[in-house]
């Protein structure tokens, strides 16, 4: 599961992955405009990630890390909003994994300054999403983009921990991983 925080508007995105085949399961956004109480928008954050979490059983939370802007209380009020989403996932015993925002775009789109809409247009061409099923809101695809990023860096060769000193090396321990 994926997660871009905000305050505003807050995008998730849930993936399935089968071996090397990955799969999107549903992406949406939390739309928190309208309520004015702070506090009240990290209850409904709380809320609805739990929800998400208790209806679709994801096994690991991927969330965006907050980038350093001017606006400092922007800063803190985003951070709030991660914190109570991994909150949420550390109350249901999940483990939680932090990405910044350049790593998720380089995962995706291979280049770690690409605009929202070309994250958008490869999560589109990835999962072969319909022009009409596609959101709205872009919070929604971050949250995917997300969530797939942590599966790419979950599934690269160096995930484990394990450096090795050329492909011979890597094909030996990794025969399945080549076709």
């Amino acid at each position: 599961m994926g997660i871009d925080p905000g305050t505003t508007i807050l995008g998730y995105g849930i993936i399935k992955a089968e071996g090397q085949k990955v799969t999107m399961v549903t992406m949406g956004v939390l739309r928190l405009e309208k309520i004015e109480d702070h506090h009240l928008k990290l209850e409904k954050i709380f809320v609805r990630c739990t929800e998400l979490i208790d209806g679709f059983c994801p096994d690991e939370l991927a969330i965006e890390a907050p980038f350093f802007g001017k606006n400092v209380q922007s800063m803190l009020k985003l951070g709030r909003a991660q914190g109570v989403a991994i909150a949420a996932a550390l109350n249901r015993q999940m483990p939680v994994v932090e990405y910044a925002p350049r790593k998720i775009k380089q995962s995706i789109t291979g280049n770690g300054n690409a605009a929202k809409e070309q994250v958008a247009a490869m999560l589109q061409t990835i999962f072969s999403i319909p022009d009409a099923d596609m959101p709205h809101h872009m919070d929604a695809t971050d949250g995917l983009a997300v969530a797939l990023c942590h599966f790419y860096q979950s599934n690269s060769p160096l995930a484990g921990g394990k450096a090795y000193t050329g492909w011979k090396s890597f094909l030996k321990d990794n025969p399945g991983r080549v076709k």
